[in-house]
């Protein structure tokens, strides 16, 4: 066994022409090139001379985001095909990272303010701090109530199409403290965006929150303005809005919150009430993303929507969920692929999973599935182009609530109502392995292992730092290596564990 420690534009026609292309782009969002074209950089890499440090979490032990050893790199050693290997190349980048987070829920709010002070304390420090906690910075919440609320409410009273009685005071209770807190914990700044489970019920086909049903076509116009008045209200309560969904999971028939579109629906909603509501309303710089739901269809609902210029160009990027494989037990990673090559302009982005069906009993006996699925899907969203990755409830109680139809889930974090007691799961470390680590605005670069039992992405910091993720999903440890610059070292990795490199300049 090895030892472990552990050219440049310049005439004046192309910038001309340059400035055209500018000029006639549609709409500018913020962040609108994230999802960047591969490309490469010249940025010289001196691995021999920079300090590394290597953090682990591994199931049935005590190592829980922990430094375990750090790397030597000597010259480069070819790896056989018995061995295990991840090869990085820092030279060659891909998009831009946004960020991670998750869903600031009423589940969540209400769940929190059951806590006592200190744990109340320790949770937003845990999860927005970056030093003492795993650096959040990414957050969605829904506009009225969804599955994981107490009970269906909207902001208006029935029937009031011209929303003049809208009002938030519903959320001023519970969830709008909460989100405060969160922007406060993560230094005064969280990218926000927001999403809608249903219109009000006599505005849908089926007059009824639950159960699907359409928004019908005489409130298409109502249904947009309360996009606005909702963006506008969170905003002069101090919590800045960057972006919103169109709709959650807009192909599911759900016994809570839900509402069906077609691709082609939701294309036109976009592209003649919502896009340009926004815009009217002085909102035309919120990023829109389209679809909000799960792989399988993920390109179709692309292709209708991307391929129609006048929805395009209201397009941030498109988001997705995890539970497609529900069919087959298999997540489909190459849809997400397949969007990225066929719209390399367009972002993506992670906008919902957790693991359903909630059981104690999975927690206390540490089931590693729970916290692999999120491992696995991170590390392939990431390699396929996402920019930004969104957990479901960021906080749940001791039952997997409160749902007001009992559609009961996993959240990385539990807190018990009845003792204060706050549960950190193997799934919050897992998620800390990236959030921790890959800051916004970082560069993925290319990064690939020998290994089907050795998953792993790379990231490179706006501050030259160079984060290599490596998870172990199998039973067995084993000795791995890592080459960078010409140069290789090896390290060790536990069963069921993931590991995060970083590697700095001194």
């Amino acid at each position: 066994m090895r030892s472990i420690k552990t050219n440049v534009l310049s005439s004046l026609t192309k910038v001309l022409f340059l400035t055209m292309l500018l000029l006639t782009n549609c709409k500018q969002k913020t962040m609108e090139t994230v999802n960047d074209q591969p490309a490469e950089t010249s940025a010289y890499i001196n691995v021999v001379d920079m300090k590394s440090e290597v953090f682990t979490t591994a199931h049935n032990s005590e190592l829980k985001l922990k430094l375990t050893g750090s790397l030597v790199f000597q010259e480069f050693q070819q790896p056989k095909e018995t061995e295990v290997a991840i090869n990085v190349d820092p030279s060659k980048q891909f998009q831009t990272f946004l960020g991670i987070g998750a869903a600031l829920t009423d589940a969540s709010a209400e769940t929190f303010y059951k806590l006592p002070q200190e744990n109340q304390d320790l949770f937003m420090e845990a999860y927005f701090n970056q030093e003492r906690g795993i650096g959040y910075t990414l957050a969605r919440t829904h506009i009225h109530s969804c599955d994981f609320s107490s009970g269906s409410y909207t902001y208006i009273e029935e029937g009031d199409s011209e929303l003049k009685t809208f009002n938030i005071d519903h959320d001023k209770t519970f969830r709008i403290p909460f989100i405060k807190k969160a922007i406060e914990a993560a230094g005064n700044h969280l990218t926000m965006y927001v999403s809608p489970w249903s219109p009000p019920a006599f505005m849908k086909t089926n007059n009824d929150m639950l159960q699907g049903g359409k928004l019908a076509p005489d409130y298409y116009q109502s249904w947009a303005n309360y996009y606005a008045k909702f963006i506008k209200a969170y905003e002069k309560e101090g919590i800045p809005i960057w972006g919103l969904t169109i709709q959650n999971e807009p192909m599911a028939v759900q016994r809570w919150e839900s509402c069906i579109y077609s691709a082609e629906e939701e294309r036109d909603f976009l592209k003649n009430y919502l896009g340009p509501t926004l815009e009217k309303e002085g909102l035309g710089d919120k990023n829109i993303i389209v679809w909000d739901h799960n792989r399988d269809l993920l390109f179709q609902r692309a292709n209708v929507i991307l391929n129609d210029p006048d929805a395009s160009k209201y397009v941030w990027g498109t988001g997705f969920h995890w539970y497609e494989d529900w069919k087959d037990g298999v997540p489909m990673f190459d849809a997400v692929k397949r969007v990225q090559e066929t719209y390399p302009d367009k972002n993506l982005i992670f906008t919902e999973g957790c693991n359903e069906k909630y059981e104690l009993i999975r927690i206390e006996n540490k089931d590693p599935k729970l916290a692999e699925r999120y491992g696995k899907s991170m590390i392939n969203d990431f390699n396929n182009g996402v920019v930004a990755w969104t957990d479901w409830n960021i906080l749940l109680d001791q039952t997997g609530g409160p749902n007001h139809v009992g559609n009961l889930c996993f959240a990385p974090v539990h807190g018990d109502t009845q003792t204060g007691a706050l549960t950190f799961t193997n799934s919050y470390y897992y998620m800390g392995h990236f959030s921790k680590y890959i800051r916004p605005g970082a560069k993925r670069i290319a990064s690939a292992s020998s290994s089907n039992n050795l998953l792993t992405t790379a990231f490179q910091n706006k501050d030259d730092s160079i984060v290599i993720i490596a998870m172990n999903p199998s039973d067995k440890a084993f000795e791995y290596s890592i080459t960078l610059d010409s140069k290789t070292a090896y390290l060790n990795t536990w069963p069921h564990a993931i590991q995060t490199i970083i590697l700095t300049k001194p």
